[in-house]
């Protein structure tokens, strides 16, 4: 690990100036000062020496309600950035009115990492793609036009949607995916005033700039996720994974269904473990809405959604594994007795 300064601003607009100014279109994570708030991922890339900040800005002494609360309304549910993965989780009303977001939170990383890990960073959180943790390999995200060993590599972990000739990387995350099923709004702290932006538009796909991961800037601090009101207590997040404990996804699925008796009135399907980004598949909820739910109607839903995946050597396999994965989470997300 490299050598770094440590700062704890008292409040959010300390924050924002002690990050200074960097090129609008620098990454964050390639900038000299970078925010820190569980810690549980930039401390393992700074020990790899992936990421290599000058300075850390951590911003758990702050203290703006919008950043600690957890808040249910008419309008939704608000998440503060701040708040433990694991508070989340277990919040009574996440889990009555949201089941899906506290599934996510609950299969994710162990239950030590979920206690230290906040909400904000879990969704800034990188790859774990092995030829980025590994210095000695080329990587385009690590390093921009070094190529990507990946694709012709041990692939096994990798993606097969949203992936381009320059990074097949996988996101690894799982709380990312219920709030893209579910329409989450982020909202931002910047040095120009605060800003909305649909979860959506977060993530970057690789393209030819894999090294650009999300829309924020260097100074920009996620300050809240907000998820509008909905008839998502039907919703469930399904992870297949090596083991049972503490391991990424191999396939995931997020699914919200509004059901009037066997029929489908509305449907959010996410995915997960197979993809660049966090994965809306909107074309399987369209193909679903208004039809009765069966078994061959969630096949065909599968079959929607990964009918532009591509495979490579090793990570094929994903493409039957991520099927069967949504097919068992509609069937199941069904069957809740709500």
């Amino acid at each position: 690990m490299r050598a770094f300064s440590y700062e704890r601003p008292s409040d959010l607009q300390a924050a924002i100036k002690a990050a200074g100014t960097s090129p609008d279109n620098q990454p964050p994570t390639q900038a000299a000062a970078q925010f820190i708030a569980g810690g549980t991922n930039m401390s393992d890339y700074m020990k790899l020496n992936v990421n290599r900040p000058e300075r850390l800005i951590d911003l758990n002494k702050l203290s703006e309600p919008a950043m600690t609360a957890i808040r249910v309304d008419d309008a939704g549910l608000h998440l503060g950035a701040l708040v433990r993965m694991s508070d989340a989780q277990e919040h009574e009303d996440v889990v009555r009115m949201f089941p899906v977001i506290s599934d996510s939170l609950r299969l994710a990383a162990s239950g030590q990492i979920r206690n230290m890990a906040s909400l904000g960073g879990n969704l800034l959180q990188r790859t774990r793609c092995e030829y980025f943790r590994e210095v000695s390999w080329p990587c385009n995200k690590r390093e921009p036009g070094a190529g990507c060993s990946a694709l012709d590599g041990v692939n096994r972990q990798h993606a097969v949607l949203g992936g381009s000739e320059a990074c097949i990387a996988t996101y690894h995350g799982d709380f990312a995916q219920a709030l893209i099923a579910l329409d989450a709004e982020v909202e931002i702290a910047r040095a120009k005033g605060s800003r909305r932006m649909p979860f959506a538009d977060l993530h970057k796909l690789p393209q030819d700039t894999p090294q650009i991961e999300t829309a924020l800037s260097p100074s920009d601090i996620i300050v809240a996720i907000h998820v509008p009101s909905g008839p998502w207590r039907r919703s469930r997040y399904l992870k297949v994974r090596d083991r049972e404990s503490y391991a990424f996804a191999l396939a995931s699925a997020a699914v919200a269904l509004d059901m009037d008796g066997d029929t489908v009135r509305g449907a959010r399907i996410a995915l997960g473990g197979v993809a660049t980004v966090p994965w809306r598949a909107k074309s399987a909820e369209e193909m679903l809405t208004g039809r009765k739910l069966d078994e061959a109607a969630a096949k065909e839903a599968a079959d929607t959604a990964f009918a532009e995946a591509s495979g490579r050597k090793h990570n094929a396999y994903k493409i039957p594994l991520g099927k069967q994965t949504l097919v068992r989470a509609l069937l199941e997300t069904q069957d809740m007795k709500v």
